[in-house]
């Protein structure tokens, strides 16, 4: 059964601008290590933190914005082939999410069940 739908888009601008603005406080607020080390493994981490950015935001609309839940708890991940997950502590419903790039925006599309 569907628990909770939520879906965000992201300009990737956005996410650069902030950055340069605001630089390890802003990525420490929001993303884990992990996240972090995943986007500036690539030559443009801004794409990578735009998706993971727009899939904590489609989680948080999922799930109605539950109390105590902050971009931070929520962690994107990969499997080893490549496909994206979230892991939430003490979260043990089933997440399903899609992300999708184009060059200058990003979306994500989250599913509860």
């Amino acid at each position: 059964m569907i628990e909770g739908v939520g879906v965000d888009i992201v300009a990737v601008e956005r996410i650069r601008k902030i950055y340069e603005k605001f630089g390890a406080k802003f990525l420490n607020k929001v993303f884990t290590e992990g996240e972090i080390s995943y986007s500036f493994s690539h030559s443009n981490p801004f794409p990578h933190l735009a998706a993971r950015f727009a899939v904590k935001e489609a989680v948080i609309k999922a799930l109605k914005k539950q109390r105590g839940l902050t971009l931070k708890n929520i962690e994107v991940r990969n499997n080893s082939d490549g496909s994206p997950y979230v892991t939430i502590p003490g979260f043990y419903k089933k997440i399903f999410i899609s992300i999708s790039h184009e060059k200058n925006y990003t979306v994500a599309f989250v599913i509860i069940t």
